[in-house]
């Protein structure tokens, strides 16, 4: 992951156990300098960004990744209500504050792909002065329910889900946590989410058996946050220099999505990925993290690199 790994807790101001990593120590921590935050996407984990993460600190970033409440190592504990976005932002903003009470203006870049979208945009909108730029991969400015796979379906089969949930939670449980060992569930995932000829099986191997640490009613629960997340109405209040990045081959999300964010956040810049999925990050990371390098030396930290 990095060269210097730093891993810790922090007690958010409601008392959730938030497990954050850095590539510097907290008392390193220089709030001049730019600080890179990835945001993973729904039911997914910082496993998706592990050909960035390396790249960048090799290119002497601070970094800072974490788990959102509810997943991984951090709290599972208390209602599902409160695993939304709002709090998830507010858990990142004070995990920042709490590293340097100094001066932390435009100093963050956030990085996020699919519902890190979200994360990112909300935490833009709410922190404002504190965001130099982002980085919006394969996100969507509507509710996926609606336009996933350039369809609705996905409305049916959400219902049909909490039918099947409610008859059989054993059977569906035990379904989901196992799902890794499925040739066919592998299949679908593989085949819907990634691009064949270039990301190796075994990362979509790894990433199902992580989604198995989580449970069916956190993805569920997500997917309604996704649905009711109104980020595309703040679009005209965010400033900050923006990458946005899709796949033309993305059969989950359509990268016609993408543009819409371009065209509603003003200081955007578009890059269509040629043959990416919806994990273009995975599919060509050498092309994407230059792409991603060249954008922030470009429009977000111009003077530090002349």
């Amino acid at each position: 992951m990095f060269k210097n790994n730093h891993p810790a807790y922090f007690y958010t101001s409601d008392k959730v156990r938030i497990f954050y990593n850095t590539n510097f120590k907290k008392n390193e921590f220089d709030p001049k300098k730019t600080l890179l935050i990835f945001n993973y996407g729904l039911v997914c984990s910082n496993y998706h960004w592990k050909f960035q993460l390396p790249f960048f600190d090799e290119h002497n970033f601070q970094i800072l990744i974490h788990d959102y409440r509810g997943h991984f190592s951090s709290s599972k504990k208390g209602d599902y209500r409160d695993i939304n976005f709002y709090n998830i932002t507010r858990d990142l903003f004070e995990i920042v504050f709490s590293m340097s009470k100094k001066a932390l203006n435009k100093n963050i870049i956030l990085i996020g792909h699919s519902m890190g979208v979200n994360i990112s945009i909300e935490f833009a909108r709410r922190y404002p002065d504190f965001v130099k730029g982002m980085v919006l991969i394969s996100g969507t400015p509507y509710s996926p329910k609606d336009v996933m796979f350039n369809s609705n379906l996905s409305h049916f089969l959400f219902k049909l889900l909490r039918v099947v949930k409610d008859k059989f939670p054993n059977g569906l449980n035990a379904f989901w946590k196992s799902s890794y060992l499925n040739p066919l569930a592998r299949w679908i995932i593989y085949d819907g989410g990634f691009n064949k000829n270039f990301t190796d099986k075994k990362f979509v191997e790894t990433y199902m058996k992580r989604i198995g640490e989580l449970d069916i009613d956190l993805f569920i629960h997500l997917m309604d946050e996704m649905h009711f997340h109104e980020g595309i109405s703040h679009f005209s209040n965010i400033n900050s220099p923006t990458l946005i990045i899709g796949g033309d081959k993305d059969k989950l999300v359509p990268n016609y999505l993408q543009k819409i964010y371009s065209i509603n956040l003003r200081e955007s810049e578009f890059y269509l990925v040629k043959e990416g999925s919806h994990v273009p990050q995975v599919d060509f990371p050498d092309s994407i993290n230059e792409r991603i390098f060249n954008f922030i030396k470009k429009r977000c930290l111009y003077e530090e690199f002349q």
